[in-house]
């Protein structure tokens, strides 16, 4: 089921979008490949669908330590597709970081980067994983 809400923030009108998203992640040369580093490098890979339509590319960088559940994760991508009808790209910036295994996540469409008719867009992606499906809810702002 998807919808379309809107809501005022910060005096600002926000829409959010919804949907599911399909994710490849593939392991890539490490930045740092030394005896006992913790360093990992991955691409990204992603089909969106629902209210965002689209596929994206990226690239996150890790770094684990010798604590059990606890890391970070930084990641950029590129998302090319149609948000609620609109055409364009933008940019996402994740930071992940988990503290023995409780996590924290924000992702944030980088200034300035929409083009086409997301010129101007702002916002933030919260994910959520059920049943190893994943799920995006996407608060944003357009001009």
């Amino acid at each position: 089921m998807l919808f379309v809400s809107f809501v005022v923030k910060n005096g600002f009108m926000t829409t959010r979008a919804t949907g599911s998203f399909d994710v490849k992640v593939a392991p890539l040369p490490a930045p740092d490949a030394g005896e006992g580093s913790l360093l990992g490098r991955m691409s990204l890979d992603k089909r969106f669908h629902g209210d965002l339509d689209g596929t994206s590319k990226g690239e996150m960088l890790t770094a684990g330590t010798g604590t059990k559940e606890s890391a970070v994760y930084v990641a950029v991508e590129r998302v090319i597709g149609t948000l609620d009808g609109r055409r364009g790209s933008f940019s996402l910036h994740h930071t992940g970081i988990m503290t023995r295994g409780a996590t924290q996540l924000t992702i944030l469409v980088v200034p300035d980067s929409g083009d086409g008719d997301l010129a101007g867009l702002s916002g933030t992606m919260t994910i959520k994983i059920v049943d190893k499906q994943h799920y995006y809810e996407f608060d944003y702002s357009l001009p």
